[in-house]
């Protein structure tokens, strides 16, 4: 029966897709002679949050998630980020396959909200492996589980994710809204012909500034003289 190892060799953000992708070199090796048919591949990806350090920008980014600093020893945890299918082709010892994460902007998505604020160094990702393959056996084609334990590491560039949501977004960032505020904020737009949401939350948040207090009166001496 094949024993499969597994190992990530790179990641690219291909700059053509429909939608923003990264992309993760798979390579399978069989330590055993029986050929694999193919494989139904099951990717689980987790970003390690724990297994890196941060600094103080990155805190202040990341307060949302984990909380205050000294609450970082017990809420910095792992992070689910997502799971997909790869099916691979038939191979004997060794295959390079493309594993593609599709990947969202929406920053009140965990993921996405972790990845925005880590904006140096890497991301520790851990890749779990699970599903069936197929192998051509003594007595004809034959299927067997994947163990468990299959796994693999993989040290994600920060840059990476944000040179890609730039390429696909440049220089702007997703906020979502309930209905009723998008209706109000819609309708504020509009009374004001201000051109664009930008202008509008500016104008918004210029106006919730607290006015500058007045300076101090200094009371003159009367003069004696």
């Amino acid at each position: 029966m094949p024993d499969l190892d597994f190992s990530i060799e790179d990641a690219a953000a291909p700059p053509f897709c429909a939608a923003p992708t990264l992309l993760f070199k798979l390579r399978l090796q069989n330590r055993e002679p029986e050929p694999v048919r193919s494989v139904m591949l099951k990717v689980q990806v987790k970003m390690q949050a724990d297994a890196r350090s941060y600094d103080e920008r990155d805190r202040e980014r990341l307060s949302e998630l984990f909380g205050l600093p000294e609450q970082w020893s017990k809420s910095l945890k792992s992070l689910l980020w997502t799971e997909t299918v790869v099916l691979v082709p038939a191979f004997k010892q060794d295959i390079v396959v493309d594993v593609p994460l599709t990947c969202t902007y929406d920053l009140d998505v965990l993921n996405a909200k972790y990845l925005y604020a880590v904006r140096a160094g890497n991301i520790p990702l851990e890749f779990l492996f699970s599903g069936t393959m197929f192998y051509q056996g003594r007595v004809g084609l034959q299927a067997a589980q994947i163990p468990w334990e299959k796994e693999t590491h993989y040290s994600l560039p920060a840059r990476l994710w944000h040179e890609m949501m730039d390429h696909f977004f440049p220089n702007s960032a997703w906020l979502r809204l309930q209905k009723d505020a998008y209706d109000a904020l819609f309708a504020y737009k509009a009374r004001h012909s201000l051109p664009t949401w930008e202008a509008t939350l500016q104008q918004l948040l210029a106006q919730a500034q607290p006015a500058p207090a007045p300076p101090p009166r200094v009371e003159q001496e009367a003069d004696l003289t």
